[in-house]
């Protein structure tokens, strides 16, 4: 029998982890968390299972859970879950997520009290996460609103609007894969946290300790915690339908919500709007956090790959389209049958420049447009859209930073009145005044009224990209990622993007760069010296654009590390004129070909980088 103290045995754990640390088998911040979590009293729950960890010698995994103190990015916190780990999502860092939500709030509207609305979608764990929120802020002295069931992010949006709430919580990780999830943040606007209280909530998140906590069946019996459903519910899809623009219900479809929550909201509107012809993929239907039914486990609208079960049903109902939510259903991804009977998956981008156009000519034909109204998107969606805007003489606001944040942001500033319509390229849309986050329900609506349009003329909406195309020339984006996990891998993402700012390149495929627009500096810089020739001005942004040389064709791209997942992303846009429908081909496959040897070129060029 052992005769080892319990001190003696941390004393000793703790030793081995900085030998480790000397070795390279654990980075530095690593010591500095897995340390904490061992030695803090308020964190004693979790110290058996960082000491096994550390007794069997398993520092590669104590690294993946501790390299870092999970970071609030652009949509909250998200990432890897697991039992423990100050890096990845547990019962600690969802529970001091919703201590620092409820402290921050507080703090900053001097009350002592507050209301709050909670929900999560179907990943694994996602309930009981939210239910872990609802206590904590429970216990923290706020009336809790909490679903009966998992709901869509823009619902609770929506929720934390209707129900006159403080803050708003969503537990899910978006379109990531099952080992993950997330905590998003909601202030009384409807929208996700912004500076300053993305700030003041972060620094209240780290400096919990001891998390306030009540039972959960005693909170709801005391009625400190309500369960809601059906009455929001029912408030959120009249909402989404008073935005109808449209009778026309003719279309047949397939709708897919990836084993999500879409069935509570893309499908219902549509059901609730007539659409009698749009049908559930049964496969596909159930929540189900393992995505079992879905290519690869990664229930993304935005990869081809997701939508090929669901086409197999829409080619078998002879229907024009399918359409396909993500598990918290704020993003709406769709194929389309084209004139060969073949479904054609269609970019964030093109979906979003329907949307707009069919938008903007109908409210064009009902009079219900100023220029003082606008359309909003960020900086990495296509220009086409802001052409659009110009062109039915509204205001087009294109120059946000990533985020749906900063849409909502946006409407409450240049008031929600005069909103027209919010895109961003990761099939992210909203029109109308009662969420600020994106909502795949009135994307959906807007798809299959415009759909339904179009095929009573004979067209399809592939048909009305071209028309738009013909009218405000060719414009063609794609997106590419390079993915640097676990410790090194910020490190190297860093390192990445501080060469796109020092060394960038010059000329990738025979396309001369001509200048970088860097939101970090607030600078536009001349190529290929890289001088500083003027300023730029706000947003402020770890995002740096470069752009092509004046000639036939116009090429860009945009670099920035992602702030939900560990990667950095590349964007890049393309135009060419298109003087007619004749030219319109020849413009689609030379246009095409010019940004499939630039990307390549870049992504060459990037290795390069990487290796060295």
């Amino acid at each position: 029998m052992s005769s080892t103290t319990p001190d003696e045995r941390l004393r000793t754990a703790i030793a081995k982890i900085e030998t480790a640390t000397a070795e390279n088998r654990l980075t530095p911040a690593s010591v500095t968390n897995a340390s904490r979590w061992l030695t803090e009293s308020y964190l004693a729950e979790y110290v058996p299972d960082v000491l096994a960890l550390v007794d069997a010698d398993r520092f590669e995994e104590l690294d993946r859970l501790f390299w870092e103190v999970i970071p609030f990015g652009t949509g909250g916190r998200r990432g890897l879950m697991a039992d423990i780990g100050s890096a990845t999502i547990n019962n600690r860092t969802i529970g001091e997520s919703a201590q620092g939500l409820a402290v921050y709030m507080q703090q900053a509207t001097g009350k002592n009290s507050g209301v709050a609305v909670v929900t999560s979608d179907t990943r694994l764990r996602s309930h009981d996460f939210a239910k872990l929120t609802a206590t904590t802020f429970a216990a923290n002295g706020l009336k809790v609103y909490l679903f009966e069931s998992p709901r869509a992010t823009p619902e609770l949006s929506f929720a934390v609007r209707h129900l006159k709430c403080d803050v708003g919580a969503m537990v899910s990780a978006s379109h990531n894969p099952p080992s993950d999830n997330g905590f998003k943040a909601y202030w009384s606007t409807g929208g996700q946290v912004l500076p300053p209280h993305d700030k003041g909530i972060i620094d209240c998140v780290y400096q919990c300790q001891e998390l306030a906590t009540i039972d959960f069946d005693e909170a709801v019996a005391a009625g400190k915690i309500e369960i809601i459903g059906a009455e929001v519910d029912r408030a959120y899809i009249a909402n989404v339908l008073a935005m109808s623009l449209s009778q026309a219900r003719d279309i047949k479809a397939v709708f897919t919500p990836l084993h999500g929550v879409g069935e509570t909201a893309v499908y219902r509107a549509a059901e609730a709007a007539g659409f009698e012809g749009v049908t559930i993929f049964e496969p596909q239907r159930a929540a189900d956090g393992n995505f079992p039914n879905v290519p690869d486990q990664l229930p993304n609208p935005e990869r081809p790959e997701v939508f090929a079960p669901a086409i197999e049903q829409a080619r078998a109902e002879d229907a024009a389209l399918v359409l396909a939510s993500d598990p918290d259903a704020d993003r709406l991804g769709i194929a389309v049958r084209n004139g060969d009977g073949e479904y054609v998956h269609v970019s964030g981008n093109r979906i979003g420049v329907l949307i707009a156009d069919y938008i903007l000519r109908k409210r064009k034909e009902a009079g219900t447009l100023s220029p003082e109204h606008y359309v909003v998107e960020t900086l990495v969606t296509t220009p086409l859209i802001a052409k659009l805007a110009q062109a039915a003489d509204v205001r087009a606001i294109d120059d946000l930073l990533v985020g749906f944040k900063y849409i909502g942001q946006t409407m409450d500033r240049e008031g929600p009145d005069n909103f027209v319509f919010g895109a961003e390229e990761s099939l992210g849309y909203l029109a109308g005044q009662y969420a600020r986050d994106k909502d795949a329900a009135i994307a959906g609506l807007y798809i299959l009224e415009l759909a339904a349009e179009l095929h009573a003329e004979g067209k399809t909406l592939l048909d009305r990209l071209d028309e738009i195309y013909v009218e405000h020339g060719y414009f063609t984006e794609s997106q590419t990622s390079l993915v640097s996990e676990g410790p090194t891998g910020k490190a190297q993402i860093d390192a990445l993007m501080q060469t796109f700012r020092d060394a960038p390149p010059a000329e990738l495929a025979g396309i001369t760069l001509s200048r970088a627009r860097d939101y970090g500096t607030h600078e536009i810089r001349s190529l290929p010296d890289n001088a500083r020739v003027e300023d730029l001005p706000q947003p402020q942004g770890d995002l740096v654009f470069f752009d092509s040389a004046p000639g036939e064709h116009q090429i860009s791209f945009a670099a920035r590390p992602s702030g939900t997942e560990p990667k950095i992303k590349f964007y890049y846009f393309a135009q060419a004129s298109c003087p007619n429908k004749d030219a319109l081909t020849t413009a689609k496959t030379n246009l095409e070909a010019t940004l499939t040897d630039f990307k390549t070129a870049l992504t060459n060029w990037v290795k390069t980088v990487v290796d060295n």
